[in-house]
């Protein structure tokens, strides 16, 4: 069984027996004469899997989508324009929905988050605090549905961050199609947008604008409508499709968006347009706006009124843009598998650049691209924008909202995670309002091993700094939480977690969990292959966690149920102890013992008098029907020391009991 660090192991007195434990002596004095615990409960730990949900006629046995997988689609065209004066966005948006479900649909929903700004939303009765501001939300001017070529105005009901559609014809099933077409404006939060926003800089406000339409809810196979407000910890749930979006701003204003550029020569100088194309071909960083350009009329193709920004991107879940007269650009190619190739652009202000800082930016932001397409899926969009302001690590699809005054080792690590979101939950399109840990935890589990990779480890160990909350060993950083009766377990709805817990439960113990699979229980080679399949059977469509469970279960050739048991279903803690070292014949027994809920495959090294070392690997069936065992090592000299766990790779609650003799 693979483990984390290269070891090396003489292999000497190989008799080697496993037996229940019947043992007369105590030679390790303090451990109790019982050592199994009441919470250990072998039928518990290994009982018949069960999870969340169970088997869709939409899923095949082994995790992927089946034949009759359904989803449904919304396809959109946008506009937007920008009024600095004001702070005011103005919209529209024409919205193409097509149902592919098997079901009838009398009504459909939509998503308006910017609702979650009025003073009486549902979010400021959750969180419990005042906010430093508010807005009026979306203010409708208009609301219509096109079905069979006949637009009619909107029979509709708003309920806080979400809008009723009740259809006057019934949307038909496996292929119906309808148009909504909605006209809207609102005021763009100041700093307390958290996520969308606008702050004033040296030279000018930049805005970082999402959320900022209407979005179709999803009607998926597991819940039908997904309809949970948006109260701010949970994120998002979206429907895949096409966007095409204009974006109207002040002639001085360069704007980022997700999605490829469509009129670079209408709204870029020929200058600026040679330095972007030229960035496309580049390993290097190219500038393509620099900071002698911001507020210089000759660097924009107008110089008064207003321009258009047009933007594309297909297959895809969101949009979201950027715009500021403030912008230095730059941009680089990036090199994915198979020659294919892409963009990174980063946008930022004269206050953030610099070598240390976000004149790395767009280095940052290719070489986690790279690393996340060869290791994981190749990046499957024509570019990617890190852009600085202070949302301070967001993340939409091909564009991050990032901390205007991160440098250094942060802004790599927020670069990289925020970027790796496009894999989880932007590819592998999870429900992020219900299962925060599918998004977060398997985005901080893959930017550990980006920090690894980037530039020969530059900012690397990622996993003993940030990826601990308390800076130190991850596995013993976790036993707090594995200790805590208070703790949630992690299937809990994305918004229920409390804040004390939502970094540990939706961050920390799902990477460590996907660390332990990685490099403790099935090796780098089996979790990769396996991880990569669900990956390749979930992208563009809406995983739940049993998918997760059963793709692992099935392409890694595991009966894993334990451990999505006692980790992701439960938690559940881990303490194995040396309970009895005695001789027995030419040899000793040395009783091992599990004395919580959880258990895990371990190691077991034996020291000899004459300095030798042996190993043995102890499979998680050492634990499957007790929780004591003894193994017995044939061997004619003396031990001088016994430990369990020795490498410290396992969450384990009470590493005191670990090594016979006890230390004193």
């Amino acid at each position: 069984m693979a483990r984390s660090s290269a070891r090396n192991i003489f292999p000497v007195f190989l008799s080697l027996t496993l037996t229940t434990i019947s043992a007369t002596a105590q030679t390790n004095p303090g451990l109790p004469e019982n050592p199994a615990r009441p919470g250990y409960d072998p039928h518990a730990l290994f009982a018949p899997a069960s999870y969340p949900e169970g088997r869709l006629a939409t899923r095949q046995a082994n995790g992927s989508p089946s034949a009759a997988y359904w989803q449904n689609r919304a396809d959109y065209m946008l506009t937007a324009r920008i009024d600095t004066s004001k702070n005011e966005l103005e919209g529209s948006a024409s919205i193409h929905y097509t149902n592919n479900s098997p079901d009838t649909l009398h009504d459909v929903w939509l998503y308006l988050d910017q609702n979650t700004y009025r003073k009486d939303a549902r979010s400021n009765f959750f969180t419990g605090l005042t906010p430093s501001g508010h807005t009026e939300g979306y203010q409708l001017q208009s609301v219509k549905v096109e079905q069979g070529g006949v637009i009619t105005d909107a029979d509709y009901i708003l309920t806080d961050t979400r809008l009723q559609i009740r259809l006057r014809h019934p949307l038909a099933p496996k292929g119906g199609k309808l148009n909504l077409i909605v006209r809207y404006r609102y005021i763009v939060p100041g700093d307390f947008g958290n996520r969308t926003d606008y702050t004033s800089t040296r030279n000018g406000k930049i805005y970082e604008i999402a959320q900022w339409y209407p979005r179709m809810c999803v009607y998926d196979d597991r819940d039908g409508w997904n309809t949970l407000p948006f109260l701010g910890s949970g994120e998002f749930y979206d429907e895949y499709g096409d966007f095409d979006y204009k974006v109207t701003v002040p002639w001085d204003m360069i704007v980022a968006g997700s999605g490829e550029l469509q009129n670079p020569q209408e709204v870029l100088t020929a200058t600026e347009l040679a330095h972007y194309n030229a960035a496309k071909l580049s390993d290097k960083t190219v500038m393509i706006h620099d900071a002698a350009a911001i507020g210089n009329p000759a660097s924009r193709p107008v110089r008064q009124g207003l321009l258009t920004w047009h933007f594309k991107m297909n297959n895809t879940r969101d949009v979201a843009f950027g715009a500021s007269r403030a912008y230095i650009w730059d941009g680089a190619r990036v090199n994915l598998p198979n020659g294919k190739k892409s963009m990174a652009m980063s946008v930022y202000p004269v206050e953030s650049a610099g070598a240390n800082a976000w004149g790395r930016a767009t280095e940052y932001l290719k070489g986690s691209m790279e690393y996340f397409s060869r290791q994981w899926f190749v990046y499957p969009w024509p570019c990617a924008v890190n852009e600085a302001g202070i949302a301070g690590g967001m993340e939409y699809p091909g564009i991050v909202f990032d901390g205007i005054t991160d440098t250094g080792k942060v802004l790599f690590w927020v670069t990289a995670h925020e970027i790796g979101h496009n894999w989880f939950p932007m590819i592998v399109g999870s429900d992020e309002r219900t299962y925060a840990w599918m998004d977060e935890g398997f985005n901080t589990f893959i930017d550990v091993y980006c920090s690894d990779a980037f530039n020969k480890g530059e900012y690397a160990p990622k996993r003993d700094d940030e990826y601990a909350p308390g800076g130190g060993n991850p596995v013993e950083e976790i036993l707090p939480l594995l200790k805590d009766p208070a703790a949630p377990v992690m299937l809990t709805r994305a918004d229920a977690i409390p804040e004390k817990y939502r970094h540990p439960m939706t961050y920390f113990k799902p990477a460590l969990g996907l660390v332990l699979l990685r490099e403790v229980i099935l090796g780098k080679d089996r979790f990769d292959y396996a991880f990569r399949q669900y990956i390749q059977h979930w992208a563009y469509r809406h995983p739940g966690p049993e998918d997760f469970f059963r793709t692992m279960n099935n392409e890694a050739g595991e009966d894993l149920s334990w451990f999505w048991r006692g980790w992701f279903l439960h938690n559940w803690g881990l303490d194995l102890a040396i309970q009895k070292v005695q001789r027995a014949g030419e040899g000793w027994d040395i009783t091992v013992a599990n004395l919580d809920q959880m258990a895990m495959p371990s190691t077991l090294e034996a020291v000899w008098k004459d300095g030798t070392r042996q190993r043995i690997e102890l499979p998680v069936e050492t634990w499957l029907s007790s929780g004591e065992r003894t193994i017995h090592l044939a061997a004619s000299q003396a031990l001088s020391s016994v430990t369990i766990d020795p490498d410290k790779v396992l969450p384990d609650g009470d590493r005191e009991n670990n090594k016979w003799p006890l230390a004193k």
